[in-house]
């Protein structure tokens, strides 16, 4: 099921990239981030409140909060740099090279994770940095 959720993730961003660049034009990168991390902040709390998930709340340990503090902090400055590369950058160009990140969290999970890695996922990361290469040059 997971693949499922992946692709549909990929889709999604990939609409985001184009209704992003539509949606930054004439405005500055940061309002663009501020307006869309409203937008995400409703749907998201929606989709806990009519899930029945709200009381998972009082769950959430320190290391959770600390994790999840400093992950969207990381969200929060991956956000605002990608809608500064797309107010003056192609969407042909800038969400291939923001998905550089991919091999970036691979790298990073073997390191901080220890995750197992198959040969095929070391083959695939490796072919996103030689595209990314590409598209810069």
């Amino acid at each position: 099921m997971w693949k499922y959720y992946a692709l549909l993730s990929a889709l999604f961003a990939a609409a985001t990239a184009i209704l992003a660049k539509v949606g930054v034009k004439g405005i500055s990168g940061n309002v663009a981030t501020a307006v869309r991390t409203i937008v995400i902040l409703f749907i998201a709390w929606g989709i806990v409140l009519f899930s029945g998930q709200i009381k998972e709340v009082k769950d959430i340990s320190r290391t959770n909060l600390i994790f999840l503090v400093l992950s969207g902090i990381a969200t929060g400055l991956s956000w605002i740099f990608y809608f500064k590369a797309l107010e003056t950058g192609d969407v042909s160009k800038v969400p291939p090279i923001d998905k550089l990140s991919v091999a970036i969290a691979i790298g990073l999970s073997i390191l901080i994770l220890k995750e197992p890695i198959e040969p095929k996922t070391i083959f695939g990361a490796l072919m996103i940095d030689a595209g990314t290469i590409v598209i810069i040059w």
